[in-house]
């Protein structure tokens, strides 16, 4: 791998729990990204930024009674003009989740989340799959059903989700039930129309029927 693709993916990692860090950081491994530094406080994580010029940073950027999240992010891209920031918290606000964005955080993730949701995410930096706001990509003539046949392989909570969705659940119905943002909803939902080859959530729901995904189906496994 050359040193351009390595340090694509690296991250330093930031939260004041010990073991917050460790659990991240095996979320980070398993999308073959490296934790080059794992600070406790802001100050430490800007200057692990300094040195290691990492392609991510990803935790708990505002501290209690400190700065915004907003504010943080700011000072990060400041220091790395293309650094990528994803804002891990347990602050389920509006507000602040909207601010976040808009300093330029890739995403905001409620420490409540699956890792899954995680790991599709930290793919984002370097492998961007999932597009939102209802952006198009495809290009060439609808995917006949012979196509969507081909899809890729599923991950488990791709599956659980898609079989929501079949059952007609909305995408805030299916964030309180999963514990997720609905942005998160939106992140799989994107990559399962990816995979699926199909355009939107009636497509997806038609293929999850024909595949005996529904209850009361004989379920049948996806293939990639």
């Amino acid at each position: 791998m050359s040193g351009t693709n390595t340090r694509a993916r690296t991250a330093v990692l930031i939260d004041p729990h010990p073991l917050w860090l460790d659990a991240v950081e095996e979320v980070v491994n398993r999308v073959q990204f490296e934790a080059v530094g794992k600070a406790t406080s802001f100050d430490e994580a800007l200057g692990m930024v300094a040195e290691f010029k990492p392609a991510l940073v990803i935790g708990e950027v505002a501290e209690s009674g400190g700065e915004s999240s907003a504010t943080r992010i700011s000072e990060l891209r400041e220091r790395s003009p293309n650094l990528q920031v994803i804002v891990l918290s347990l602050v389920n606000d509006a507000t602040e989740i909207n601010a976040a964005l808009s300093a330029g955080a890739l995403a905001y993730v409620l420490k409540t989340a699956h890792p899954d949701d995680l790991a599709a995410v930290v793919r984002q930096v370097v492998d961007h799959s999932i597009y939102l706001s209802g952006t198009r990509h495809e290009t060439g003539t609808r995917p006949s059903m012979a196509m969507i046949g081909e899809a890729e392989e599923l991950t488990q909570r791709e599956m659980e989700i898609l079989r929501l969705v079949a059952e007609g659940h909305s995408n805030s119905e299916l964030a309180r039930m999963l514990w997720v943002t609905e942005q998160t909803v939106k992140f799989h939902l994107s990559n399962i129309y990816r995979k699926l080859n199909v355009s939107n959530r009636t497509e997806a729901s038609r293929w999850a029927q024909l595949h005996g995904l529904l209850p009361g189906q004989a379920q049948r496994a996806v293939v990639a």
